[in-house]
């Protein structure tokens, strides 16, 4: 497997627009959505196992720039992706979701961003390495990218996949993850749990907490938890949580956790943090440095410092706006900011200086933002 790019040589993201070949269904909710690739777009497209595609659907919305959505890519690692694949649940009110599941057919042509996003593995791995993954619902389409990758790239690297699910019948890429336990039977461990359905074998059902955490990982990873080189953590904040705390109190150290979070409007995050108007000067400006360019706009009042930038550059990497896919972070050169909330950096991304535009408010009279680093 290809070892993340430094955030140094970060790619200028923009959207082009690419062909839908084949829309499966997956689940009575859920369809996995893939898309061609031209030969001439290919390296704009490489992507690393873990990433994810913002898509755009122009005329939707009623805002006039469309609806943007962002979906982790489920296919293996590719030096020359002719294709890609998303997997999309429909949610109750999504207007992507809903489009995705209920209407669009082989085809269809979207817009999609060039692949973004660092959840995965931020060094190369060891080889041989032991890997190890919790996810929840359609946490799982990124992971599967990341343990399909490290298997089919490492002939001795082990791989440790539990997901929690509501029914059978939800679980999306149920045959997918069979069919890696079928092709690599001895380094693929899969262990299904369901919140909402009673099982004739396996485990019991019930929700994926901590505590319950706390027991089953011991067991199926004895002495093992602590030495595992890498957890990937991904779907609903709660669950991440919950998964993180419980890998704390068994010894596992910060340094090997890594984490994505699908869901955070289920009331289980804290709510978002206002900026406290002592400590928002009257008058801000940002100056923003993209794909090269750099240009110095005025805050106004309330405003994101990502909003501030939209107004003057249309062009400006974005997404969700909520915090979680991290498609708008940008190195912090000058000034202070106030994040409302951050669920898509890691620690070490804030101590290095990277911030999420999106969620990103004036504490000083000047902040400058680099988005190309």
């Amino acid at each position: 497997m290809t070892a993340p790019a430094p955030a140094a040589s970060r790619q200028q993201a923009a959207f082009h627009p690419l062909t839908v070949v084949r829309v499966e269904r997956l689940t009575e909710d859920a369809v996995a959505l893939t898309f061609a690739v031209p030969a001439e777009l290919r390296e704009a497209y490489r992507f690393h196992a873990g990433q994810h595609l913002a898509i755009r659907r122009r005329g939707a919305g009623g805002n006039g720039g469309g609806v943007r959505r962002t979906y982790s890519i489920c296919s293996p690692e590719s030096a020359d992706p002719a294709e890609l694949t998303v997997g999309v649940r429909e949610v109750a009110g999504g207007e992507f979701s809903t489009y995705a599941n209920r209407e669009l057919t082989a085809g269809d042509v979207l817009e999609v961003l060039t692949p973004a996003g660092r959840f995965g593995l931020r060094e190369r791995p060891r080889p041989g390495g032991h890997y190890a993954a919790i996810v929840g619902g359609s946490g799982i389409t990124p992971v599967l990218s990341i343990a399909a990758t490290l298997l089919a790239g490492d002939p001795q690297a082990r791989f440790c996949l539990v997901r929690s699910d509501r029914t059978a019948l939800s679980t999306m890429f149920l045959e997918e993850a069979a069919d890696l336990k079928d092709r690599w039977p001895e380094r693929f461990q899969l262990v299904q749990t369901l919140s909402r359905e009673e099982t004739q074998a396996g485990l019991e059902s019930g929700r994926l907490d901590e505590g319950r955490l706390e027991r089953l990982l011991p067991a199926l990873l004895p002495d093992t938890v602590a030495a595992v080189d890498g957890w990937f953590l991904c779907g609903p904040y709660g669950l991440v949580q919950g998964a993180e705390r419980a890998l704390r109190t068994l010894g596992v150290a910060r340094r090997r956790i890594h984490q994505e979070i699908f869901h955070v409007d289920d009331g289980s995050a804290p709510p978002p943090v206002a900026p406290s108007a002592d400590r928002t000067p009257d008058q801000a400006s940002v100056t923003a440095t993209l794909d090269g360019r750099s240009g110095n706009w005025e805050v106004r009042p309330g405003e994101t410092l990502l909003e501030a930038v939209l107004r003057n550059r249309s062009d400006a990497p974005y997404a969700c706006k909520g915090g979680v896919c991290g498609t708008c972070r940008a190195f912090l050169v000058e000034g202070e900011v106030r994040m409302e909330r951050n669920f898509a950096l890691e620690p070490d991304e804030l101590e290095a200086g990277y911030v999420l535009a999106c969620q990103s408010h004036p504490a000083t009279e000047r902040v400058e933002l680099d988005f190309d680093r």
